[in-house]
Formats: C-alpha cells, structure tokens, sequence
C-alpha cells in the first residue's frame, strides 16, 4: 500500500506551500487530504483504479488529478516544480520548536541556509538575532529544538511501527512454511518509540522462508541473510530483523528477543536460583542442561512459578515481584472502554460532523461519546463561543433522539495563560462534562506550569486534564511540572488525568501513569480524534496505560453508560 508514501507526498506540498505563503484554504486542503489518505483503510492504488478518489470526503478534483498523476507515474510534476523553489530540505526546519513557516522563508530568502547543520551553525554565530521577528531568545530556543531534534533522531513512533510490522507479517504469512509469527522486541513491548522491528518465526524450513522474506516489495537493501536471521532495510530507513527458530525454542525466543533486557537479565538470575538455565533457546535444568520447556512462553514463566507477565509490564520495574506474589494487575483491554470523551468535530477544528463521528462510535461498540471542541480564545481552532455553544448543543439533544448511542455535550476549555478558564461559570454549566488543558505559552517554569494547572483544575466541575503535559514527539518537550502535586490536586478535586491515544503525544507517559495510579489517579483514555479515523488511535492509549498497570478501575470511560451519566451528574 503507498497510503503513507501518498500521505506524506501531500503533506510535504503543504509545507512547502505554507514556507512559499500561499493561499491558506489551498494548504488546508492538502492538509485535510493528507490526513484523509493516512487513515484510509484502503490500498490508495485500488481507489485510484476504481476513479473513486473524488467521492471521498475531502479530496476535490484538483487534488484527486494530482494523486491520479502520481500513483500512474510514480511521480508529479507539481510538487518537483515546487522543490525547484523552495528546497525539500526546508522542511526539516519546521520540526523545530520556533521554527514556523514564515520564519522558515526568512531564513531561507536572508540567509540562504538550507540545511540543519547551517542553521545550528548561525545560531551560535548570532547571524539571526538581527532578522525580523527573530531575536537572542529565538537564537537559543531553536538550538534547544535541534537538540531535542537529534535526540529522537533514528527512532519512529509506535504507531507508525505497529502499521509496518503488521504489513510484514501479512506478507511473511503468505508463505506456507510459517508455522508461528509475531512481532518481538519494543514493538511488542508498546513502546513509545521504536527503534528498529524485530519479528520472530518458527518453520522447519527456515532458508524457504528467508526467501520469502528478501522479496518484500518495499526492501531498499538486504543487510544480511541468513538461515536463522535476516535483517532488511526498508525503503523508509527502517530495519527490521527477522529470525527463525525451531517450534520447541519458539517461545523461549519469543520471552528473549521481546525484552526488555533489564526484565531478562532478572528472569535468567531467577531461573539459576531455581536450578534452571534460561536462554533464547529454551528452560533447560541446570546441572545436565536436560530441556524442559520452551515452545510456549507462558509455560517458562509457570515453570519458574511466576504468574504471565504481559509484554508490557516486561520492564524491570517490579513486574517479577509483584508475578511471584500473584498481585500483578488485571490490565485493561480494548473491549473494557465504553467510550471516548475527547472526541473534535466541524465545529472546531475537527474533520468531520458530530453525526459522521457518532456513526462510526457506534460501529466501535461503544455506549456513549463526547465531543469537546475547542474554547473561545482558542481562534486558530476555531473555537466556540456561546451562541455556537447553544447551536452544538441543540444539534446533539437532536441527535440524541436518533440515535440509540449517547451523545455527550463536552468542552476542551483552554487554561488561560493566568490560570483561569476560558469559559466563565454560567457559560460551563451548558457543558455535559469539563475537560481541559494548555494550548498557548509554552514556555514557562516549572512553578508558573504548576500553578496554572492546579488553579484549572481547581475551577468547579472539572472532569479531566487533556495531555497533561504537552509533549509532542520530536517537537515539543512536556512542560516542566510538579507532578507530585499535580498527582495531589488530582485527587483532592476529583479530576482524571488523560492518556491522550494521538500517536505524536501518548501523554501522559506509562512513567508518569503508573506513579499516578500508586497514589490512587482516576485516569480517562482519548482520542484526541480530529478526523473519524483517529477514533482507532485509542488502542495506542490503552497501550501506555497497559504500560503504566492501569486497571479497568482505574480509567472513567471503562463506566457504562448509565455510570458515566452518573458521574456527569455529581
């Protein structure tokens, strides 16, 4: 499928676009088209093939021509003349924290730096502090974002992973001689971010299956290939690793290559006390290295009296302990949430109509779901103000006499740079439910951050903080603060605290989830969704907070429907 390679075609237009200062609906279009293609559950090709591209939601004739033209040609005339005015290069520049699309220009028309290393290079020379809108401060602001930058340099994020490993192992299953076959290593573990992607298979017939895995359409090169492993270069950069081992080693290698290794080197010291060797190979006794099981990962782990560690928990973090004792939490699952509550529609900045999000909760399964779109101040969300307020909320009482899901009037009400809310108390009692959360000023210490939390979450009826943090992979960092007394004004008021499932946040992190929980934190999962493909997203929340020990219990949109009306009420 070349929805990513489309989706990423697109979204580079835009940028570039946005750099050049072009007609803003026309980057907004691309925009909206890229997002479109990136969660399209459909091979782009077939779409393209069938002349359907038009019909979709979104994509207007201009731009389905262009997707046309590329899928056909494997290339487009519009963007290559676009790269010939403003460098691809350029683009870089604007994963950098103060770095946006005018600045960008300036940058590039004053200047003529092009590349990273030029920037970072006249930074510390004092060549910007002199060009408009720039200054000392943005000088040191942008060193700090090439920094954070490098820092991430070389690792992708999970979702983005989860996709490709689970295009691999389609493909690798279409070969008759795979008996078993899973992803291995950080990606099973739901890290974050991965590094490279391991998958393991057992076969009797481990050449055949090399074979098959060296001819995957999308390899740019084969690092080496071997009988046991083969490790192949995508053509997005990305090495994958693939081993094979016998049916009897299957799970031993399974427990080993998924880590971590501070998890593995524990389970190895354990197995010694107990008069086992444990090794990729399997559970083997100590003193005559006799086998004793290996085939299936839960088996070694009963074998050493422990209870199964999920893959998640596999961390070194007390996991073992806690598996000894048989006290390891029951973690949550998909089917345990009931529904989502931070949900955007067209009357902020989402995508999509309540109604076409309503449809597409219900075909999930869930009970009930909220749509918080953006506050008031909030202008580049477009947000709402009172009278738009009351027209949302007589569109969702409508609804909800048509549909049998509920249909939740909610908010994602900003937290003023002084600490109050952006709606006054009349204007939030019209609200079902009360979320919310930071959007502007970034930048503050660890003590502004703090207070201005807790003075939010002090305000009545708050329900939960959105992204408590404000991290954005490779962009942004978390803002600096306090989270012991964030972890207390959260329980003395009663709000929940969000794991927010948008790929490029998973904020909180399963670090701070789990301190959270060990001092009794409610917790909610979001979306996030902008656009109704993203409602999926959620199983990457319930993966951080699977990372984090969290329980049903734990998290309030495990409550039925009746519960959560419950709540809303006192």
């Amino acid at each position: 499928m070349k929805n990513n390679e489309v989706a990423l075609l697109l979204s580079n237009i835009a940028d570039l676009l946005d750099i050049k200062g072009d007609n803003f609906f026309k980057i907004r279009a691309y925009r909206i088209a890229s997002q479109i293609i990136s969660d399209l559950p459909e091979d782009i090709k077939i779409v393209v093939q069938g002349k359907r591209l038009e019909k979709i939601d979104g994509i207007g004739p201009a731009i389905s021509e262009k997707i046309t033209e590329y899928i056909n040609n494997g290339k487009l005339l519009y963007f290559e003349n676009l790269k010939k005015e403003i460098p691809l290069n350029l683009l870089e520049f604007l994963d950098i924290s103060g770095l946006g699309p005018k600045k960008v220009s300036t940058l590039f028309h004053k200047l003529n730096i092009v590349k990273i290393d030029e920037l970072k290079k006249a930074c510390k020379q004092g060549k910007l502090r002199n060009l408009d809108g720039f200054g000392e401060l943005t000088e040191h602001n942008i060193l700090r974002g090439i920094a954070l930058k490098e820092k991430t340099q070389g690792r992708i994020l999970l979702h983005y992973a989860t996709e490709i490993g689970e295009k691999l192992i389609s493909y690798l299953k279409e070969s008759k001689f795979v008996e078993n076959i899973d992803v291995a290593g950080s990606l099973r573990r739901k890290k974050e971010t991965i590094g490279d992607i391991d998958i393991l298979i057992s076969t009797q017939h481990p050449k055949q299956v090399m074979d098959w895995a060296v001819k995957y359409p999308d390899i740019d090169r084969i690092i080496a290939n071997g009988m046991t492993k083969t490790s192949i270069l995508l053509s997005n950069n990305i090495q994958v690793d693939i081993r094979a081992v016998e049916e009897k080693s299957y799970g031993s290698a399974l427990q080993y290559f998924t880590g971590s290794k501070e998890h593995n080197v524990s389970m190895r010291s354990l197995a010694l006390k107990k008069g086992f060797k444990l090794n990729e190979y399997g559970l083997f006794q100590k003193k005559n290295e006799i086998y004793i099981t290996g085939s299936n990962e839960k088996e070694i782990y009963r074998k050493l009296n422990l209870s199964f560690i999920p893959p998640e928990l596999r961390e070194n973090r007390g996991e073992i302990n806690e598996s000894i004792n048989d006290k390891l939490p029951i973690l949550i699952e998909s089917g345990d949430i009931k529904g989502d509550l931070h949900v955007h529609s067209t009357y902020s900045d989402g995508h999509d109509t309540i109604q076409t999000m309503v449809k597409t909760a219900e075909k999930l399964g869930y009970e009930y779901i909220g749509i918080a779109d953006h506050s008031q101040s909030l202008h580049v969300a477009n947000g709402l103000n009172y009278e738009r307020i009351l027209q949302k909320s007589e569109e969702i009482k409508k609804l909800n006499k048509t549909y049998d899901i509920s249909i939740f009037l909610g908010t994602e009400c900003d937290i003023l740079p002084n600490g109050n809310l952006d709606y006054d108390e009349d204007t939030l009692e019209l609200f079902d439910y009360i979320g919310i959360g930071i959007h502007t000023k970034f930048k503050m210490s660890e003590k502004e951050a703090t207070e201005r939390i807790v003075q939010g979450m002090s305000a009545s009826n708050v329900m939960f903080l959105a992204h408590p943090t404000c991290r954005l992979f490779g962009y942004r960092n978390p803002i600096p603060i306090n989270m012991e007394t964030l972890f207390e004004i959260a329980i003395e008021t009663k709000t929940a605290l969000e794991i927010n499932s948008s790929p490029d946040r998973l904020d909180l992190s399963d670090i701070h989830v789990q301190r959270g929980k060990n001092v009794g934190v409610k917790f909610i999962i979001g979306t996030d969704a902008h656009h109704v493909n993203q409602l999926k997203n959620i199983k990457y929340g319930i993966s951080t907070a699977r990372r984090g020990w969290l329980e049903k219990s734990n998290v309030l949109n495990t409550l039925s429907n009746e519960e959560i009306k419950s709540l809303f009420k006192n």
